[in-house]
């Protein structure tokens, strides 16, 4: 498969990126990012990648011909953990700059994600506004499925997935979706442990058990099933924080075993290139840049979808 170019905004730490390669696409990036840390990370694990800046600055003259544009735009307004500010909020209303780029770089397909809570945000009223920016742009069909991170790793992480490709594509495309249940793992391995090295799986990275339902409510999981979505506060106090029973003690998740809950290789978030100088990463910051990332095997399992339209 040739090189394809991607636009990849509020890239994160390169989950879109690295799912189109774990599909087997070539990708040349230019990603656009506001958190230092993230973009760090990109920099250091995507080293052929180019920085473009923020969203709100990017210009699709300034670019090559993009193939793809990628968008997990931030979603705190749409979240039902947020105060629910829809699209009337700072940060979702972002969105808009993406779709001006679509109409801008008139990319082969764009891919956008975002959290549960933006189907019913304002009684539906703001995914329903999204869909119409999105056709206003033209020439797209759009197609969209809720999926969930448990059908292919072991993490209850609901996202909307929402593809827009040519309305010239050929008729015999079969189209994206259904993307169904037991496609990843699960097809094998219905209930998933998270037993470590002693039992030779690869979930844990200390050979301890992962934990559902233990004691304390939302914060401790017991040793069979699936753990809850990780967010950007697992290294805080705040609720949720992935703790987790072993036979000794209760611990946090390590940081390798968010990557692995997102389908990362190990210490992808280890490290970073700051302007050039490679620095160690904070725990707190590697569980952040984790909980705000796109799961890499949901990204892939679509990106397989799409080949033939990039053939």
């Amino acid at each position: 498969m040739r090189k394809i170019n991607q636009l990849d905004l509020f890239s994160g730490i390169g989950g879109f990126h690295l799912g189109f390669e774990k599909a087997g696409y070539k990708v040349n990036s230019y990603f656009s990012e506001v958190d230092k840390h993230a973009i760090a990370v990109y920099k250091h694990k995507f080293k052929d990648s180019e920085y473009v800046g923020s969203v709100t600055d990017v210009r699709g003259t300034d670019l090559p011909s993009i193939d793809l544009i990628t968008f997990g735009s931030p979603c705190q307004d749409f979240s039902l953990a947020g105060k629910r500010k829809g699209m009337e909020g700072e940060r979702s209303s972002l969105i808009l700059e993406a779709i001006r780029l679509i109409g801008e770089c008139r990319p082969r397909v764009f891919i956008w994600e975002n959290v549960k809570g933006t189907f019913s945000s304002n009684s539906g009223e703001d995914f329903a506004a999204i869909l119409q920016a999105f056709a206003d742009i033209g020439g797209y069909r759009l197609e969209w499925q809720l999926l969930n991170t448990s059908w292919f790793l072991p993490q209850n992480r609901e996202r909307i997935y929402l593809v827009g490709y040519s309305t010239n594509t050929k008729r015999n495309w079969r189209g994206v979706f259904p993307i169904g249940e037991g496609v990843g793992e699960n097809t094998v391995q219905p209930k998933l442990k998270f037993i470590g090295a002693v039992s030779d799986s690869k979930w844990l990275d200390n050979g301890k058990n992962l934990s559902r339902n233990f004691s304390q409510g939302n914060r401790v999981y017991s040793d069979e099933g699936i753990h809850p979505a990780l967010s950007s506060q697992m290294g805080g106090k705040a609720k949720g924080g992935g703790l987790i029973q072993t036979p000794y003690r209760i611990r946090r998740l390590t940081p390798i075993e968010c990557e692995r809950l997102q389908g990362f290789p190990d210490n992808h978030t280890e490290y970073g290139n700051y302007d050039g100088e490679v620095k160690k990463m904070s725990n707190t910051q590697r569980y952040k840049q984790c909980g705000n990332a796109v799961t890499t095997d949901v990204v892939q399992a679509i990106a397989e979808k799409i080949k033939p339209l990039f053939k």
